[in-house]
């Protein structure tokens, strides 16, 4: 069996955890738009790719999981799911599995305003949310919020753009901000759907947490890992402790039920007073995962057995409790 990683990035940990899970029956391959990242020094291949809205994209991905024998591909990437969701069956027809969610509910995580609609309509937590610079001021002068607010791109990952707001001014500023940096970024291409590109929320004081919710390959819910972070730098966790929190798990398990993803669902998730509140869902690895595997999560390897019909047990996709790890910068010279 031999695995594709799009968008590989820097994750140059979930190359190795895969490998670990092949066990040498097979290959990890990875792409990327550019070489400039050290997860091609770590892959059995790797491939520059063209850039995810080229035209080229996908008929290139698929003649490479053609010659390269590829069974299973996965993305690092929130950009890349959509595309490679509305292509699933192309890669099927090949004999590649592509493991991603289906198209509506990659498109609602992708959109923070429709996120926000999501979860609100199921009755889940979650901040206050406005999609017009002139809403989020009427909701102030009404005493629904107040400052600060969180001012960010609808579309996006990581914190391209995100800031705090501590007056009007700032408020006029930070948003003029975002919509230059938009155009700027790769985010111009999913914004570009949307006539509204920014996104205002309610400032949340409380501590955050993230969740790995992991369904199976069917979209069956299995487990959900609760991780308190600790320290973050640049919108990722850098130091994160795994936690007992059933009111959080709670909240978790019902969104992998209800959402039906495959796969892990990365969560940010604010508990304040005791309330959990979602801010954001990634339908993909995100850069927690690998205090989830530390403590003894293994969701590359019940991939792989999953994707080879076997049986995964509940250990497996359990973690232990208490775990608490740092992430550590290397340098790779080559």
């Amino acid at each position: 069996m031999n695995i594709l990683l799009t968008s590989v990035g820097r994750r140059a940990y979930m190359v190795k955890y895969f490998q670990k899970a092949l066990a040498g029956t097979g290959e990890v391959h990875v792409c990327n738009s550019d070489d400039l990242t050290v997860a091609f020094q770590y892959a059995d291949k790797s491939v520059i790719s063209p850039l995810i809205y080229d035209k080229e994209y996908i008929p290139f991905l698929l003649e490479y999981c053609q010659k390269n024998k590829i069974s299973v591909l996965l993305s690092l990437f929130d950009i890349d799911l959509l595309v490679l969701a509305k292509h699933k069956k192309e890669f099927e027809s090949i004999g590649t599995k592509v493991v991603v969610s289906d198209e509506e509910f990659v498109s609602i995580c992708n959109d923070k305003w429709e996120t926000y609609l999501f979860l609100k309509n199921n009755g889940v937590n979650v901040p206050k949310t406005y999609l017009s610079l002139s809403n989020v001021r009427q909701a102030i002068n009404k005493g629904e919020i107040n400052f600060p607010v969180i001012v960010k791109p609808r579309f996006g990952c990581g914190s391209i753009a995100m800031a705090i707001a501590e007056d009007d001014a700032a408020l006029t500023y930070l948003y003029n901000h975002a919509i230059k940096s938009i155009e700027k970024s790769y985010l111009k291409y999913e914004s570009a759907i949307a006539e509204e590109k920014v996104i205002f929320q309610e400032f949340l004081c409380g501590q955050e947490y993230g969740a790995d919710i992991i369904n199976d390959l069917n979209g069956h819910h299995i487990n959900a890992v609760i991780k308190k972070k600790i320290a973050m730098r640049a919108g990722e966790t850098d130091i994160a402790e795994t936690v007992k929190k059933p009111e959080i798990k709670a909240v978790a398990q019902k969104l992998g039920r209800m959402s039906h993803h495959i796969g892990n669902l990365d969560c940010d998730i604010f508990e304040v007073n005791g309330v959990p509140y979602i801010l954001e869902m990634n339908a993909r690895f995100g850069g927690g995962y690998p205090f989830s595997h530390v403590a003894g999560c293994d969701l590359p390897g019940a991939i792989v057995k999953w994707c080879q019909g076997e049986k995964v047990p509940n250990e497996m996709l359990s973690a232990n409790i208490g775990v608490r790890a740092f992430k550590e910068l290397t340098l790779s010279v080559y």
